[in-house]
């Protein structure tokens, strides 16, 4: 069993030259997906209230992603994982029913700007470990509490590691920042913001504040040692296992529990060509927590993206949900918002019994001339078992980040990101999500 020590020792020496192939060319994948959610999330309300507030409040030197104003290191790190959530595109685990990459990004960016010597490699090496500190850290965390709570809390302890290792501190530092963090993340009820779709979202933002800040106050002589979960079983098998590649990607833009629902209604769509004005009934089987996404008739962003019933009326009426289907202004189409009042959910225990590893759901769709079609059971697009090809993730990053940055520029971002390991310095990547959005 590896012990706090062991996990200290590994945060410390972990080279790019320990990565299998798979993790390197997995670790390229997931930034530029998250890259290009956060393009796509940059034009949302959320985001411009988020890094208004960066500006004023947190300020520094520091140009925030798809900004460029200023901000401490903290600032940008919570402006960046904030706006990235703003839009429910992100990659997740489905272990720890959460994000881990969507906090690392923008406080590895922050910490980057901050110390202007940091390589490509180690860019990637750093969020490549990010991800197995937060996975492992989630599943210890989950465990010790009935209650579900947000991704922020075990980003927290995440980005304090792979901060001190960037920052160079020593593994007594190193366990008090990741101490701090742990005592200080955000352990927010995430069925909360599930009923009630706010801004609040999953805490990433907040816990990529965290984990900064915590670091920076190790760095000071803050104590806050020991980070419990590193004590725990879910590190045996650190450094043969890599949960990089355990993550899931998202064909769409909404919350992963409602995945499942989309898959099942495009494929009775698909197969049978019925125009969506032909539906007259429409029903959902499926987990719990997919039933508890309840939000029918929708006003905000927030709403359609934690909702069931209007992601999948939006696939059926244009069949797919990008971005400016879930932007606040195309929410009152009246076919959408139609299908989405009419639509009725059910728990099934089988279901419910196999989450979260898997997210099962049902499709029953009425058409207007009586006849009751049924799809099969279907799991989300894009699981670990059935992960999206290096082209398909490219076709969503310019999907969602084009409209946002221009054509030039995105495709300037993915070269950039596909050299990144055979760069002397990230800066030239990250110059390029600096620049704020025309």
């Amino acid at each position: 069993m590896t012990t706090p020590k062991g996990v200290l020792d590994f945060i410390a020496g972990v080279t790019w030259d320990d990565l299998p192939q798979e993790v390197r060319q997995q670790s390229k994948l997931c930034l530029l997906d998250l890259i290009g959610v956060g393009a796509g999330g940059a034009g949302t309300k959320l985001s411009r209230i988020i890094r208004d507030y960066s500006a004023l409040d947190m300020s520094g030197a520091l140009p925030m992603m798809f900004d460029g104003r200023g901000a401490s290191a903290a600032g940008v790190a919570l402006a960046g994982g904030m706006t990235i959530d703003a839009l429910d595109g992100h990659d997740g685990f489905n272990p720890a029913k959460g994000h881990a990459g969507c906090g690392l990004l923008p406080a590895l960016y922050g910490l980057a700007q901050d110390l202007n010597h940091v390589s490509g490699q180690e860019f990637l090496l750093c969020l490549t470990l990010g991800y197995e500190l937060a996975c492992r850290t989630a599943l210890a965390q989950h465990a010790s509490v009935a209650e579900y709570h947000t991704s922020g809390a075990w980003v927290a302890v995440a980005v304090a590691g792979v901060a001190a290792r960037l920052m160079r501190l020593d593994g007594n530092q190193t366990a008090h920042a990741m101490g701090i963090a742990e005592y200080h993340g955000p352990r927010s009820q995430m069925m909360r913001c599930i009923d009630h779709p706010t801004m609040l979202k999953d805490g990433s933002g907040w816990g990529a504040m965290c984990g900064v800040s915590a670091a920076r106050l190790a760095t000071a002589g803050f104590t806050g040692a020991p980070a419990l979960t590193l004590g725990t079983d879910h590190w045996s098998d650190l450094g043969d296992t890599w949960l990089i590649c355990q993550q899931y990607f998202k064909p769409y833009p909404v919350c992963r529990w409602a995945q499942a629902p989309i898959t099942a209604v495009l494929d009775l769509k698909n197969r049978h060509g019925f125009d969506s004005q032909a539906i007259t009934g429409l029903h959902i089987l499926s987990f719990h927590e997919s039933v508890r996404l309840g939000t029918k008739q929708v006003t905000t962003t927030e709403e359609a993206q934690y909702s069931t019933s209007f992601p999948c009326a939006l696939a059926l009426v244009h069949g797919t949900i990008l971005p400016e289907h879930v932007a606040d202004a195309a929410l009152e189409h009246p076919e959408v918002q139609r299908l989405s009042s009419i639509l009725t959910m059910e728990e099934d225990a089988s279901a419910n019994c196999a989450f979260p590893n898997r997210r099962l759901a049902r499709a029953e769709i009425t058409l207007a001339t009586g006849e009751c079609l049924q799809s099969d059971w279907f799991e989300p697009d894009w699981d670990p078992t059935t992960p999206p090809s290096a082209e398909d993730l490219e076709r969503k990053f310019f999907n969602y980040a084009s409209p946002a940055l221009g054509l030039a520029r995105s495709q300037a971002i993915q070269r950039a990101v596909e050299a990144l390991d055979h760069t002397a310095t990230a800066q030239p990547l990250l110059d390029l999500l600096a620049q704020p959005i025309s």
